[in-house]
């Protein structure tokens, strides 16, 4: 028999539901795989395996069943130190839980435990490795979730993403990373940088767990992704607005996705991005960087210190521009995003890289976000899915980008395509 911590969330929920598993034997299963990983990948900041014993023990029933979360440390939780991958609040104990921890509970989830984040889920990384390869770096922001369920330590995980902090370390782990439309989960009890941008998503290992995780927490139908479709897709094929960034084993992946689609009966059409596009992703960063420093202004007048070289310098930076350059990007954000329903009217989703390449080597730097800001600042869901491996042996995805409210549908999406590459 499996292993259950190799199940699948979907696997796992069926064997609890037939009363084959319980949730305190997955649990288990979860916790041996920790102590076994976690002093090489360090995917947890905070793990107490007699506490997440005893949430196991008294899961509410749902239809999560008693299902290990791991949680992001911007997210608080009652039972677990929040921290925010800052020393400047190392020990601090939130008195109840973030709305999206409470709506996981609510559906019979289970906190297993914390995972590392970078600093405040900006730059300055954590110590968590790759667990393909314990010599790259996992991605970030949301190092600790991608890691924890690439490596099998939990069957699903909580993500944040301002720039790329889901889909990217997703991708670099080998993981599906789902970050929904902007605002589906409350934000309530997380440590907010970015007003305009910062989403709550998750990681999984499969779209069918994610559709039955976003399905369990939100309350809308999200179809079986499996379901057979009515016709096949129609693509949009994009390399973003720095195609240059993208390595050759990247755009060759793209390409033979693309490739696999049309042979499946997919309509794959490449087409320049929009101005208004282009111009929305220019402005990104003024809106990201200027609102972190908006949202850390008591962490940047008292605790300064206590702040990274990297996060100093983002903050100093913008610091240097007047209040109108945010209300500028914040302009060119919502231009763009009637723009990209206009260029995609006639189509289901764009197919675009996850991430420039393979996970890069090291720990001091979790890789760039070039083909995951302007996705993001759309406020539609975008989703990555394995695609195979790059040179270097590491894993690499691609990435599907939906509009807005049309989540169910991109999952859907997603899964005829990944199913066209394994064809």
């Amino acid at each position: 028999m499996t292993d259950p911590n190799r199940l699948t969330a979907t696997e796992a929920a069926r064997a609890i539901a037939a009363g084959r598993l319980s949730a305190t034997d997955l649990m288990e299963a979860c916790l041996a795989r920790a102590a076994e990983r976690e002093p090489v990948v360090r995917a947890f900041v905070h793990l107490d395996p007699a506490a997440a014993r005893r949430a196991a023990a008294r899961a509410k029933p749902g239809p999560l069943q008693g299902l290990p979360f791991a949680v992001k440390d911007v997210l608080d939780t009652a039972e677990a130190p929040t921290g925010y991958g800052s020393p400047i609040w190392a020990g601090h104990r939130p008195r109840g839980d973030s709305a999206a921890v409470a709506a996981a509970k609510a559906a019979g989830g289970v906190v297993m435990g914390k995972t590392v984040t970078t600093e405040f889920a900006t730059r300055h990384p954590g110590a968590t490795a790759n667990p393909h390869n314990l010599a790259h770096t996992p991605g970030g922001s949301s190092s600790g979730s991608a890691a924890a369920v690439a490596d099998f330590m939990a069957p699903l995980a909580f993500g944040t993403q301002t720039a790329g902090s889901i889909v990217r370390p997703a991708a670099y782990c080998g993981v599906v990373g789902f970050k929904p439309t902007y605002g589906t989960f409350h934000r309530g009890g997380m440590k907010v940088c970015s007003e305009s941008l910062d989403t709550i998503g998750i990681m999984t290992r499969s779209l069918a767990d994610c559709a039955l995780a976003m399905g369990a927490m939100t309350g809308r139908d999200y179809p079986d992704p499996e379901a057979k479709r009515d016709r096949p897709p129609r693509l949009l094929l994009s390399l973003g607005q720095a195609p240059e960034a993208a390595k050759p084993e990247t755009v060759a992946l793209l390409h033979r996705v693309a490739e696999a689609a049309r042979k499946a009966g997919a309509e794959v059409v490449e087409a320049p991005l929009p101005p208004a596009l282009l111009l929305a992703a220019e402005l990104h960063p003024f809106m990201m960087n200027m609102e972190t420093r908006q949202g850390l202004a008591w962490e940047y007048a008292e605790a300064r210190p206590q702040i990274s070289a990297v996060l100093l310098d983002r903050l100093d930076w913008a610091g240097g521009f007047p209040p109108a350059k945010l209300g500028e990007a914040r302009r060119a954000a919502m231009a763009a995003r009637a723009a990209f329903l206009d260029w995609t009217a006639a189509f289901d989703a764009v197919l675009t890289p996850s991430a420039p390449g393979e996970a890069p080597a090291g720990l001091h730097h979790t890789g760039e976000a070039t083909f995951n800001l302007l996705w993001t600042l759309l406020y539609g869901p975008n989703v990555t899915i394995p695609a195979g491996t790059g040179p270097g042996g590491l894993p690499q995805g691609v990435q599907l980008v939906g509009r807005i409210a049309e989540d169910p549908a991109l999952l859907g999406t997603a899964r005829w395509v990944q199913a066209a590459l394994e064809g």
